[in-house]
């Protein structure tokens, strides 16, 4: 049966579109057909990561949501992004959403049609006959956020080692809970290396009653590659390649 897999956050700038990107091409490597949907309408990027340029991007998914095409026509194939590491039936497909300023603006003063995008969902699962689809949510609690954790097989929530993160992510959580979310995974991102990782899990783990599913340490490498590509798949023998491969396993 084919997964959904919502990747939220409730704050900006935790890496979550990064660790979106990895997962999806970590999961896509071992043979399985892999959909990717930036919901993050109001601040798309998660292309940036395939070389995805917006030269490339004829239709996006907002002609979706504004009735100018069917959703599979948004969805690009970027499985060259696996290169020499695709298997026989790796496949990934890029549905992103605009750049184009006039159009970011129009969905934050008309909004949309929530029930057309759970349709859109549905279709590119049937239509490219995906596996797994992963949702890249816009931070914080909306609309379209609560729509994809309820239809979501599993949730990611990813949260920094910052207070403020501690705080707004119990909020996803108490949400997540009462829409029964199959199954959710709690993913700290950014810990400095000199933290005791062992006392920090088991702090999460206390504090939201959910497993975490790995600790990726503030990489310099990563920052370094700064969204250019792939991390997992330039340096899969890195750390963070391997936590984010051990987190990928769990949602298998």
């Amino acid at each position: 049966m084919p997964k959904i897999i919502s990747v939220h956050s409730f704050r900006g700038g935790t890496g979550k579109s990064n660790i979106t990107a990895n997962l999806a091409a970590t999961v896509a490597r071992y043979g399985h057909r892999v959909g990717i949907v930036d919901t993050d309408i109001q601040s798309p990027g998660i292309h940036v990561l395939f070389g995805f340029d917006e030269e490339m991007m004829e239709l996006s998914l907002n002609d979706y949501l504004w009735g100018r095409c069917d959703v599979e026509d948004t969805a690009y194939d970027v499985t060259f992004a696996l290169k020499e590491v695709a298997k026989k039936n790796s496949a990934i497909y890029l549905i992103p959403s605009s750049l184009n300023l006039g159009e970011i603006t129009r969905i934050l003063r008309e909004g949309y049609d929530v029930g057309l995008l759970h349709d859109g969902f549905q279709e590119l699962i049937e239509r490219l006959n995906l596996e797994y689809l992963f949702i890249d949510t816009h931070p914080g609690l909306n609309e379209e956020t609560l729509l994809s954790i309820t239809i979501s097989d599993a949730l990611i929530i990813i949260l920094r080692p910052d207070h403020q993160d501690f705080q707004g992510t119990a909020v996803t959580v108490d949400v997540a809970r009462q829409l029964e979310v199959p199954q959710m995974l709690m993913v700290v991102n950014k810990a400095l290396p000199n933290l005791d990782f062992d006392t920090l899990r088991r702090q999460v783990e206390i504090s939201y009653n959910a497993s975490v599913a790995g600790i990726l340490p503030l990489s310099e490498e990563v920052v370094h590659l700064a969204s250019r590509d792939i991390f997992c798949l330039r340096y899969p023998s890195h750390p963070f390649s391997q936590i984010v491969e051990a987190i990928a396993k769990q949602i298998q």
